[in-house]
């Protein structure tokens, strides 16, 4: 009820917010992804559609902005999921779709025990390799003329492409102990170069490239 004045003035979809409250009912109940049309409706769901409600709120003219969000936000949630097998799978979750464990030999007990081989390595990249497909995806589609309005997406799309290239540069090793991330220094400098480059229309790649 408090948020309706502020989803009517910016005219925020109610369809939208009813993706979102399925999206995270799927995290309540649901554990694993027996493939990845179902992974990739679930990063719609948590993901996109929040872009998709960012982009009414940031303002854009270009309708393929729309598509530049969904697109934007699987990449990230499926960095995400990427950084975060380890803890996922401390909570009893495994967001990697299972048919692609089955095509890369690696089982459930493995990701569960925390145990990284060269055949979990090999299926982390399939799933980076989507992610980077979305990321470059979303890089083409964004409208020039909506790139400094899209300003705090970029930022997010620069520091998490990023992260995934952190990621791959350590063989994807996610299950150990110590979760990556990016460092102070990291996140300034991309804030700092992504910043500028929305802000003057810039469209160098600040990420996919």
């Amino acid at each position: 009820r408090e948020l309706q004045p502020f989803i009517q003035e910016c005219k925020l979809p109610f369809r939208l917010f009813d993706e979102l409250i399925q999206g995270c009912e799927s995290d309540l109940e649901t554990t694993r992804y027996q493939n990845q049309e179902q992974l990739d409706l679930y990063c719609y769901r948590v993901a996109s559609v929040v872009g998709l409600l960012s982009i009414e709120i940031f303002g854009y003219t270009n309708p393929a902005c729309r598509e530049y969000a969904i697109h934007l936000g699987k990449a990230l949630q499926l960095t995400n999921i990427l950084r975060d097998v380890r803890s996922d799978a401390e909570r009893g979750r495994i967001y990697l779709p299972l048919d692609a464990l089955q095509q890369h030999r690696v089982s459930e007990g493995e990701i569960l025990r925390h145990a990284y081989s060269d055949r979990f390595r090999a299926l982390a990249e399939s799933m980076a390799g989507l992610a980077r497909d979305h990321y470059a995806t979303a890089q083409r589609l964004l409208p020039p003329e909506d790139r400094r309005s899209m300003a705090a997406a970029e930022l997010m799309g620069s520091v998490y492409w990023k992260l995934l290239c952190k990621l791959h540069a350590r063989g994807f090793d996610v299950l150990g102990p110590q979760r990556l991330g990016l460092g102070k220094i990291q996140k300034l400098g991309l804030i700092a170069r992504t910043w500028w480059r929305a802000t003057t229309g810039s469209v160098s790649p600040s990420y996919g490239d």
